[in-house]
């Protein structure tokens, strides 16, 4: 799937805000010390692009990277860096897309074309969930209800801001940091992962 104008005057965009996100610092959170999850990461699913259902367990041991995804954002650039970075740590992360149309209709495409679209413009190949919502409603698929719930990841109750947060698992099941949209993947380190 081509891009639409839209699409493409947000690749545009991309580089200036990848520009003042480097010069302003961008925005992460880290959990202080050693703050484990009082309920496991471990056991969440979601449905992929094509419908089936994956486990998080299918990933213990590994880090896991979660980033709430959108086609048509200023962001959108950093499906580029995010399967980069997936490729870099292929042997210790597991970065998981989960589209999302909760900030001003930025994912109006199906699950079939949101793979098409990733994978065309680019070069997608890690793992979508199907479109789901991820910020705080009754309807906020599990994997984010546990990310932004302290009672269950231990110590984050922020939901999303803007498409492309990202939520760093590490290999015990903990949430260890969280970045916010500005925040480059490809500023994210090893020493972070």
């Amino acid at each position: 799937m081509a891009m639409t104008i839209r699409q493409k005057m947000m690749k545009l965009f991309y580089p200036a805000a990848k520009k003042i996100a480097q010069l302003t610092g961008g925005f992460a959170s880290t959990s202080e010390g050693s703050v484990s999850a009082t309920s496991s990461f471990w056991e969440l699913g979601f449905e992929d692009l094509k419908g089936d259902k994956t486990q998080m367990s299918a990933y213990k041991g590994k880090n896991v990277l979660v980033v709430n995804t959108a086609s048509s954002c200023g962001f959108t650039g950093q499906y580029k860096e995010l399967q980069a970075l997936q490729e870099k740590y292929a042997h210790n992360l597991v970065v998981i897309g989960f589209p999302s149309n909760d900030f001003k209709n930025q994912e109006l495409l199906s699950n079939e074309e949101i793979s098409d679209f990733c994978e065309i413009n680019y070069g997608v190949k890690f793992l979508l969930a199907a479109k789901s919502e991820v910020i705080k409603t009754t309807g906020q698929n599990e994997v984010f209800q546990w990310l932004t719930d302290a009672n269950k990841n231990g110590w984050n109750d922020k939901a999303p801001s803007w498409n492309f947060t990202k939520y760093l698992i590490d290999t015990k099941g903990n949430l260890k940091n969280v970045y916010e949209a500005a925040i480059s993947p490809s500023s994210i380190e090893l020493s972070d992962i």
